[in-house]
């Protein structure tokens, strides 16, 4: 299967697959008009990396990257804002292959890391993320709106 999987860069034209794959992701229906133009921003920023995994005839997952400068690593971060894997492509390799290419870009960038936060209730998660190279180091504290 990973053979036929390609990567590339998000385009407008991939808002449909993104919006389904994050809706699944955060188990809820979000506001389509306000996630289009969250979606729109985001990929124009070239601060930012989006990419798409697919095959000739659908999406099969897809990864947003944020980078900023950052005083405390004195140079530039990234970090996985959303990864999203279709469930019948979960265990065929497409995650390593989108992680491969932001680690590709981390490396041409001199990023000085690449972080990722999971929510707790995905305990899989953790053991994934470590397979892939990752080590659990910090704590996240979230305050939440009401």
């Amino acid at each position: 299967m990973q053979s036929k999987i390609k990567i590339r860069k998000v385009e407008k034209q991939d808002l449909d697959f993104v919006y389904k794959s994050i809706c699944e992701l955060e188990n809820e229906v979000l506001d389509f008009e306000v996630f289009k133009k969250i979606f729109n921003e985001n990929i124009a920023n070239p601060m930012n990396v989006y990419l798409i995994a697919e095959n000739e005839k659908e999406g099969a997952g897809f990864i947003s990257f944020h980078t900023q400068h950052l005083l405390h690593h004195c140079g530039l971060v990234g970090e996985i804002q959303e990864f999203f894997i279709d469930q019948k492509y979960r265990g065929q390799g497409v995650g390593r292959l989108l992680i491969n290419e932001i680690k590709n870009f981390a490396e041409q960038n001199n990023l000085k890391s690449i972080e990722v936060t999971t929510n707790r209730r995905r305990v899989e998660n953790v053991l994934i993320y470590e397979n892939l190279g990752f080590t659990l180091s910090h704590n996240k504290f979230t305050i939440y709106k009401e």
